[in-house]
């Protein structure tokens, strides 16, 4: 029975299971990234991440320490020199296991394991959930207190909001500019100028004429008469004119009148 025993032996004696285990720490060292199963995996996930934490300390017996376990100086040099730097500011979870499937001889479950630090994409990956990870959800017995993006949104909406209020004139003095530039644009044209001088042509009442018509109005019915008097003689002077019979007797009348002067000077 295994009453107390957590270790896993792997199948093997203790003296040939230590070497295993820092064979396998030294080369996930100095590669970074190995290919072993699943329980060997585990069993060196426990044997290498506490060297890992005490080669953030850099001393000589922190060395010494770390070089009975995995007996191997440039996987100890490796280890204090790139590793503990790149790993300073993490507080554990040095490694990663990625189950790639099984064997095809045993069936056994295979992995990779690797230093979380050196494997790049998937810290690009971490980086990006983070940034879009975002609480909506509302505590309860609390009101939701208004974000100060939302405030600040709403403060610039009604800063905007006013001036566009004071520049409403501007927006009257532009709508002007282009009516100014149609009369620029008329006058170079001589097309435009044709069409004005026509327009020009209707006659238009002027405000003396306006002035006179409402006098008109107001003076008695005399002047009226007096008016249509005039007319008439007008019209008997023309009809005289245009009536060749009239001018004949005219001149018959006259004829008349000087033979009987003539008659009284005898």
């Amino acid at each position: 029975m295994r009453h107390r025993n957590k270790i896993n032996s792997l199948g093997r004696k203790a003296a040939h299971r230590k070497e295993t285990m820092a064979s396998m720490a030294t080369a996930l060292i100095l590669h970074k990234r190995i290919n072993t199963t699943v329980a060997k995996a585990k069993a060196l996930r426990v044997y290498v991440e506490p060297l890992i934490t005490r080669s953030k300390d850099d001393s000589t017996h922190s060395r010494r320490m770390v070089f009975s376990y995995l007996k191997n100086k440039h996987a100890v040099s490796e280890l204090f020199r790139e590793v503990a730097q790149k790993v300073a500011d993490r507080p554990g979870g040095y490694t990663r296991i990625l189950k790639t499937g099984f064997r095809k001889g045993d069936a056994a479950e295979m992995c990779f394991i690797e230093l979380v630090d050196y494997n790049t994409a998937m810290l690009q990956t971490e980086e990006e959930t983070q940034q879009k990870r975002t609480r909506r959800g509302r505590r309860r017995g609390k009101q939701a207190q208004p974000d100060q993006e939302s405030v600040a949104t709403a403060e610039t909406q009604q800063a905007s909001a006013e001036v566009s209020a004071e520049e409403t004139p501007d927006q009257d003095k532009a709508e002007e500019t282009p009516r100014q530039d149609k009369a620029e644009e008329t006058d170079n044209n001589p097309e435009a100028t044709v069409e004005k001088d026509t327009e020009n042509k209707i006659p238009q009442e002027s405000d003396e004429q306006v002035e006179k018509g409402t006098d008109a109005k107001d003076e008695p019915a005399a002047e009226d008469e007096a008016t249509d008097k005039q007319g008439a003689q007008t019209k008997d002077d023309v009809e005289a004119k245009d009536d060749p019979k009239a001018d004949a007797s005219s001149e018959e009348e006259d004829d008349s009148s000087g033979q009987t002067e003539e008659k009284t000077d005898k």
